[in-house]
């Protein structure tokens, strides 16, 4: 984006113009999402840590084989790498130029998120139920914190995908939309990544090791 200022400067009795540019180059807010994508990934990289300390104090509680419905949380794992494919089938349209296709793609990428996203407080509200809460052992402690945490960057996913379909159903594909689009791209296949990392090591590991 390119901001244009016109300025008098005093050159005897006949005033002279000349232009000030502004440029924000599109490269450093890709720069500045990437170093935002890395400091989360330090983050789960601790949750991921903290759990695998913990994991294992059950304080004569429930253990993972006891509570985790495997189906379920494959289903669940369907429904988020579902919404990636749907993202880029998004993506595509954009780059066509399609706006009603790539709204439809992102419409049905915040459907299999939303999914997701009940599944996952549908385990929450039946583990609570069934006496197995945060603060019932160090395991469950570190379990809650580390799925809930990634369930609530997929939340705010979905709150930005419908915000950019506004933004987008108002405006069109310009430039600086697009520009949001690949931003919000990377951060739902990173959480499609880090997902498949608790999907195999908090419930595959916890079930069958």
């Amino acid at each position: 984006m390119t901001d244009t200022h016109i300025h008098p400067a005093q050159n005897g009795d006949k005033p002279m113009f000349y232009q000030v540019e502004d440029h924000h180059p599109e490269g450093s807010t890709m720069l500045g999402f990437w170093l935002y994508l890395m400091s989360d990934c330090l983050i789960f990289a601790c949750l991921f840590a903290i759990y695998a300390v913990l994991g294992r104090n059950y304080a004569a509680g429930p253990s993972p084989a006891d509570l985790f419905d495997l189906p379920l949380v494959a289903i669940n794992t369907a429904m988020l790498l579902f919404s990636s494919i749907t993202y880029g089938f998004a993506m595509l349209m954009m780059e066509k130029g399609n706006k009603k296709a790539m709204l439809l793609w992102l419409a049905i990428t915040g459907l299999f998120g939303a999914v997701f996203i009940g599944l996952e407080m549908y385990e929450f509200i039946h583990l609570i139920h069934e006496g197995a809460g945060p603060q019932r052992s160090a395991f469950l402690s570190a379990f809650f914190t580390l799925v809930g945490t990634h369930g609530l960057h997929v939340t705010v996913g979905l709150i930005w995908l419908v915000t950019l379909m506004v933004q987008v159903g108002k405006y069109g594909l310009i430039e600086e939309n697009k520009r949001r689009l690949m931003c919000l791209s990377m951060f739902w296949h990173f959480l499609d990544v880090i997902w498949i990392g608790v999907f195999s090591f908090v419930y595959l590991m916890g079930v069958l090791g």
